[in-house]
């Protein structure tokens, strides 16, 4: 019971830390995987820490009574009343995590500031510790404790009820929790839960010291009432939020599966936030004008339009003042759309305006031909999710929508009378991508650098177009685009986008790649020390590393780049619907399970298949499964990019994407089970070894951390899925060398 509650609690933990997170830092995989890289590397170090855990501490009773509550045997009462302290510890850290990191801004930056990547990973680095130390540190209590007749069978028990503790959590969070409670008050259900597991823990104390015992869970169960209270009657997330934004008024504050909303409002100025990132400041003629009007000025007869994003900042009604008959607008979040409406209801008034909610990406592939304008109203491609919509793939699923004549226009970076190499290599990966689908492109520097392309001829003289359209501006005016538009800043910014740049595709995101450049470029100087220090850890780490603990390294490293790499062929096949990528993450917890219950019950049958009944054929019979798995997990990861054209032709079949979503969950809950399968295998084979599931259970954690710090900031915006993918076949491959030719367990 108790590994299974510190399961709950740390999936919904991590989840709700991580959105915490992406509101005090960027919003983009770069710091998701600096963010996740820490909580893996951080619970490793916590279950690490297990290793100096002596014998005694947690020997097996000589005279058991029956289990207690917790699930975990008979242990001593100093490692069952430790682990009831690592429960009570990991209930009440979370909420004052959240309260301390909506403070960051106020305590410890700058309003405004720019935070880098070193500030992020030192910042994220010291939240984390206390809850993530304490977690894996439990973990590793808890395999001591659970001495059935051998170690390897309890650390094995241990590995599947915290497996089927994080799919639990991570389904009560994704179709129970996240819509219905704010954060701080979500972080209360699983502290609910591990309190009362302390506190059952404190009560089955045995040997007569009913009245120690009795104290200890009367204790637990105070601290509980006494965070329920504050959670009740203080309202922390009212007064945590109001610390995160001083000087602005909240106007709300909502939650759904696509993120935590904020709507703000400071000098007349009402602004909408979404994990942090602004989604809309309005009013804001700049960007209304420029998104609706540079694009519109193509085609003044233009008469149906299709606008993604954009509703909010009110570049759906600066389209509007043109001749538009329809304008389709595709928002993600329902809940942006309601509460867009309840605070800026004149955006959503004009009957000409739909309001879609749906992704746009899946909006566009389905929908009929037919449109005359397409309007990209959206950020920067700063994000693999954002990425999707400038790529090769997407403008051509535009240019079936639009047509001989039709225009689509979308936004990349900013410029200043100079392109650094940065933004030279950002504007030219964008326009030889947008030109491998349309004949005419051209770039417009204004407040932001606008894309416009077609196969039909352009114009750069805006303020012609829009006389002659009769449509009168505020900001976008003569003036101004004589200014914005001048002959030597077309020269500049087209001069800038002419170096030859690869074409940024859905499986290869090299503008993606070329972003995380361009933002990064901006504290490079404070990360080189940093990179450095990693490299060389890492490089030490893994050269110490033998045996079964290589293997667990090799297939926790796979497990978690193969998850973020199959997270992104969901969302460009299927769409960015939350409930899939719940479902993928909640399927491979479920196939970790799977795996690991497996081959704890099947590995006689692997004994057998040595043809010798000795330990030491005990022995290789489990050295054969253990290198077989990791062969087999590198050969699900050689067959994803293989399959990838597969998948997408399957898209043009009847119910395509239902079939092709089946296939993903399918294949995810097949390589978590083989992932899964490894560790009692690795257990059984290192038994011999002191406290050889913590360091087995640091191995994982550390290959995790590693894969998916390098997925999201580096090896999937430069070598694609496909290096990616072979990337980590390799890395198994040679883990399974390790397993079969390498006498060293770990």
């Amino acid at each position: 019971m108790a590994v299974f509650a510190l399961g709950v609690s740390c999936v919904v933990t991590q989840l709700v830390l991580m959105r915490e997170m992406l509101g005090v830092f960027a919003g983009n995989e770069l710091v998701l995987g600096v963010v996740l890289g820490n909580w893996l590397l951080l619970m490793g170090l916590g279950a690490a820490l297990g290793r100096w855990l002596r014998p005694h501490e947690a020997r097996v009773d000589p005279h058991p009574v029956p289990a207690a509550a917790d699930g975990l045997g008979a242990g001593v009462e100093a490692g069952v009343v430790g682990l009831a302290g690592l429960l009570v510890l990991t209930a009440l850290v979370p909420p004052a995590q959240i309260v301390v990191l909506r403070g960051l801004r106020s305590w410890v930056f700058l309003p405004g500031e720019a935070i880098g990547v070193v500030e992020t990973v030192l910042a994220s680095f010291v939240v984390l510790m206390p809850y993530c130390l304490a977690a894996g540190f439990g973990l590793a209590l808890a395999c001591r404790l659970r001495q059935e007749p051998d170690a390897a069978a309890g650390a094995g028990s241990v590995y599947v009820m915290d497996s089927l503790g994080s799919v639990a959590g991570g389904v009560l969070f994704s179709f129970v929790l996240v819509s219905r409670l704010d954060h701080v008050a979500l972080s209360g259900v699983p502290a609910a839960l591990n309190l009362v597991t302390a506190a059952w823990l404190a009560w089955n104390l045995r040997h007569g010291r009913k009245a120690a015992s009795g104290f200890l869970a009367a204790t637990v169960l105070f601290l509980g009432a006494g965070l329920g209270a504050w959670l009740g009657l203080a309202n922390p997330d009212a007064s945590s939020t109001a610390r995160q934004f001083p000087a602005q008024r909240i106007l709300f504050r909502g939650h759904s599966p696509y993120g935590r909303l904020v709507v703000t409002e400071a000098g007349g100025q009402t602004n909408f936030l979404q994990n942090g990132v602004v989604l809309a400041s309005t009013p804001n003629l700049e960007a209304s004008e420029e998104t609706a009007h540079f694009a519109l000025a193509q085609r003044p007869d233009a008469r149906r339009v299709l606008l993604i994003g954009g509703t909010l900042s009110g570049a759906a009604r600066e389209i509007l003042r043109h001749r538009v008959g329809r304008l389709d607008s595709v928002e993600l979040d329902p809940l942006v759309s309601a509460v867009g409406r309840r605070f800026l209801p004149a955006e959503f008034g004009d009957p000409r305006l739909r309001v879609v909610e749906d992704d746009a990406r899946r909006f566009v592939r389905r929908a009929g031909a037919g449109y005359d304008v397409l309007v990209v109203a959206l950020p920067d491609p700063a994000t693999a999710q954002l990425n999707r919509f400038f790529t090769h793939e997407f403008f051509q699923e535009t240019r079936r929508l639009l047509g001989s004549r039709g225009v689509l226009s979308f936004a990349v970076g900013r410029y200043e009378n100079f392109a650094g190499p940065e933004l030279a290599a950002l504007l030219s990966c964008a326009r030889q991508t947008a030109a491998r689908s349309f004949a005419h492109v051209r770039l417009l520097p204004a407040g932001r650098v606008f894309f416009v392309a077609s196969d039909a001829p352009l114009t750069v003289d805006i303020a012609s177009a829009l006389a002659g359209a009769g449509v009168a501006t505020r900001w976008v005016n003569r003036g101004y685009l004589a200014g914005a538009l001048a002959p030597d800043r077309l020269a500049g910014v087209e001069r800038a986008a002419s170096q030859p740049a690869p074409v940024n595709r859905d499986f290869a995101p090299a503008l993606y790649d070329r972003h995380l450049g361009h933002w990064a470029s901006q504290f490079q100087s404070r990360g080189r020390w940093l990179a450095v220090a990693f490299v060389a850890v890492t490089a030490v780490y893994i050269a110490r590393l033998r045996g079964a603990a290589c293997a667990i390294f090799a297939s926790g490293f796979a497990g978690a780049t193969l998850e973020i790499v199959l997270l992104l062929v969901m969302q460009v096949l299927a769409g960015a619907v939350y409930r899939q990528v719940a479902w993928v993450v909640t399927l491979f917890m479920a196939g970790l399970a799977a795996g690991a219950f497996a081959a704890a019950r099947w590995r006689g049958a692997w004994v057998r298949a040595s043809g010798e009944g000795s330990a030491a054929g005990a022995l290789r019979g489990v050295r054969l499964a253990l290198g077989l798995t990791a062969v087999g997990v590198a050969g699900l990861a050689v067959l994803v990019p293989a399959g990838l054209p597969v998948l997408g032709a399957g898209l043009a079949l009847p119910a395509g994407e239902a079939v092709i979503q089946g296939i993903l969950l399918l294949f995810t809950f097949s390589l978590a089970s083989l992932v899964g399968a490894q560790f009692p295998l690795a257990n059984r084979l290192a038994a011999a070894v002191p406290n050889a599931p913590a360091r087995l259970f640091a191995a994982d954690f550390a290959g995790a951390a590693l894969g998916a710090l390098l997925t999201s900031a580096w090896l999937l915006p430069v070598a694609g899925v496909a290096g990616t993918c072979w990337l980590a076949a390799a890395l198994n491959v040679g883990a399974a060398g390790m397993v079969f030719w390498r006498t060293r367990a770990v």
